[in-house]
């Protein structure tokens, strides 16, 4: 397996766990308050993921912490407010809802990487972004795309704010300097405990007090916590985030199937819609082989 389709693999993982994290997330606001879901969940990931560092990457520590300030930005940025975004527009919107706004990242993240990075996608880039957002659309609206402005509510704003602090740390993450994806990950957690930790007296934090809360807040404490964001940046080592960026139109798709657990069916729509994305995808994300491709860029 080339290193290029490893890469490509990781990103789709993380999407699905990032998916989990909609469809939990909600279960879990309804019991905590957002400060609270970003503090437990990041606080009970740190330690996996300082372990899985050690294993894997051997890092030199101290050598990582003088980056220290960029890390500190990427786990503002990444880490808290995007979690905390994320979590407030699901208290006032669906999962579903925040999940289409969700679905303008690829094109954000790929405006911002021509802007910072000079980074061009091509007109294949451009066509599997507008090609995967239609599928978006269509699993959303159920195939009547007149209905695409009612999908929005209040929490939209939450959400733009959340992709947009997403745009950033993804073109930061290219731009800034070469490190262990999971050690730079796991310095970015321990950044970000120790910022609401301090927070914690003033603002107060809520436990969960149910068990449907509880076990959502361990799934988003391990899966989106810790392996997607594992995931997703040691995928950016070998993808840029203009087309790495496209993957997070999956979010969508795993959050509509993802509706099968609370049962409901499977619609001819979400089939369209969920192979018009993965086609999305497939054009942003496999290599060029042609000329004229390659002219394109």
């Amino acid at each position: 397996m080339s290193r290029h389709t490893r890469a490509i693999l990781a990103l789709i993982a993380a999407a699905a766990f990032w998916a989990g994290n909609y469809i939990f997330g909600k279960v879990a606001v309804a019991d905590m308050t957002p400060f609270s879901i970003v503090l437990l969940r990041w606080a009970i990931g740190l330690v996996p993921l300082a372990v899985v560092a050690q294993i894997i990457e051997h890092p030199d520590w101290l050598a990582v912490l003088r980056h220290w300030r960029f890390l500190l930005i990427q786990g503002v940025l990444g880490l808290l407010v995007y979690s905390l975004l994320l979590y407030a527009a699901l208290r006032v919107s669906t999962a579903f809802a925040a999940s289409l706004v969700n679905a303008a990242n690829p094109a954000l993240i790929a405006l911002v990487a021509l802007v910072v990075l000079r980074e061009r996608i091509g007109w294949r880039g451009g066509a599997g972004i507008a090609i995967a957002l239609i599928g978006v659309f269509i699993v959303l609206t159920h195939g009547h795309l007149s209905a695409l402005a009612t999908a929005f509510d209040p929490g939209s704003l939450f959400m733009l704010g959340a992709i947009s602090a997403w745009a950033a740390y993804t073109v930061a993450a290219r731009k800034g300097p070469q490190l262990p994806p999971i050690t730079a990950t796991t310095i970015q957690v321990a950044f970000v405990v120790a910022i609401l930790g301090i927070a914690a007296p003033f603002v107060g934090v809520t436990l969960p007090s149910t068990g449907p809360a509880l076990a959502s807040l361990l799934f988003i404490a391990v899966f989106p916590s810790c392996l997607s964001y594992v995931l997703w940046n040691t995928a950016l080592a070998v993808i840029p985030p203009g087309r790495a960026g496209v993957f997070l139109n999956l979010i969508t798709l795993f959050t509509a199937l993802g509706a099968l657990i609370t049962g409901e069916p499977i619609t001819a729509s979400q089939i369209i819609g969920g192979l018009t994305i993965v086609a999305g995808v497939l054009l942003t994300s496999l290599p060029a082989h042609s000329g004229v491709e390659d002219a394109a860029r």
